[in-house]
């Protein structure tokens, strides 16, 4: 059984694999490329989204395909369905960073620390703070209520924050896909952790925007997809909603040229989330190990995607 996997990985997983592997190790894509037309199984994660689909599309035989990105985003599904390739994501791996980042978010939003950062680097002495919100006791909708956005919920909770999930399924405990926008008068944050399928797309559209709170948040660190951003931008230009701390945009890296980098009341953060750590290749190496012992003992898969679902 041929796999193929990249050597970053190697001291960290190589000595725990299962015997019987005929494993490759490859240091850029043209070499994942050159190695996986016949592999059973492919780790062929690259930083470049274009790269990535590359390769995975060179892998003619693949029986399964791990990888760290919780997003397949990038990849011909209908291809890897075709194909019979079983796949398994990397849910979980970065959650915690993400969901800290998702509360910083709103914290940076709520006391509008990029503009104390800003006064600082003038080196301005303010006598009025210029964000007056409070976390404690406002409301919020946790869009995408999996992992990351389960953990997004508890740490508001700390604060505070009276918090509603959102779920796909509408399951014990959250609302469903139905049921949200009802919501929104009354919501004070509007996070997003929900994966770009077609059925979440610009979920955050003019009729969205017009029905929030003038005062009301967007923190989005699921995908820049999930927002119609020429809706944003006109929402937060007219002020219609109190602002948007955005850790995903549409595309990604946005041009210098794109408006939405200067409209008034938007924060990015250039897709830093997940990166904001130091454990999460550790926790993706073991994952891939735990599942490369499933494969090859017949045993379910963790994280085993819904190809036809997106997730």
């Amino acid at each position: 059984m041929k796999a193929v996997l990249p050597a970053l990985a190697r001291p960290l997983v190589e000595p725990q694999l299962p015997a019987g592997l005929d494993v490759h190790w490859f240091t850029s894509t043209d070499e994942a490329v050159a190695l996986v037309a016949d592999a059973d199984i492919g780790w062929l994660d690259n930083n470049n989204p274009r790269e990535w689909a590359r390769a995975v599309a060179a892998a003619d035989r693949l029986q399964w395909l791990s990888t760290i990105y919780a997003g397949l985003d990038a990849l011909d599904t209908n291809l890897l369905r075709t194909r019979g390739t079983r796949v398994t994501n990397g849910s979980g791996v970065n959650a915690h960073t993400v969901a800290e980042y998702a509360v910083m978010g709103a914290l940076v939003a709520a006391k509008r620390f990029d503009q104390v950062v800003r006064a600082a680097d003038r080196h301005e002495w303010p006598t009025d703070a210029p964000g007056k919100l409070e976390l404690f006791e406002s409301k919020a909708l946790v869009i995408g209520y999996g992992t990351i956005g389960r953990l997004i919920g508890e740490r508001l909770a700390a604060f505070g924050v009276e918090v509603t999930g959102v779920t796909r399924s509408g399951a014990a405990g959250t609302v469903g896909p139905d049921a949200w926008r009802a919501l929104l008068p009354e919501t004070d944050w509007v996070f997003l952790a929900a994966p770009a399928t077609t059925e979440s797309r610009a979920m955050i559209g003019a009729g969205e925007l017009a029905a929030m709170k003038p005062s009301a948040w967007i923190v989005n660190v699921g995908r820049g997809e999930l927002i119609d951003q020429d809706a944003l931008i006109e929402a937060c230009a007219r002020r219609r909603i109190g602002g948007a701390f955005l850790d995903t945009v549409t595309p990604e890296p946005l041009p210098p040229e794109h408006p939405l980098w200067n409209t008034a009341n938007v924060i990015h953060s250039m897709h830093l989330s997940g990166r904001s750590q130091t454990r999460m290749f550790l926790r993706a190496a073991a994952l891939f190990v735990e599942n490369a012992r499933a494969f090859v003992e017949g045993r379910p898969l963790r994280n085993e995607v819904d190809l036809a679902a997106g997730y």
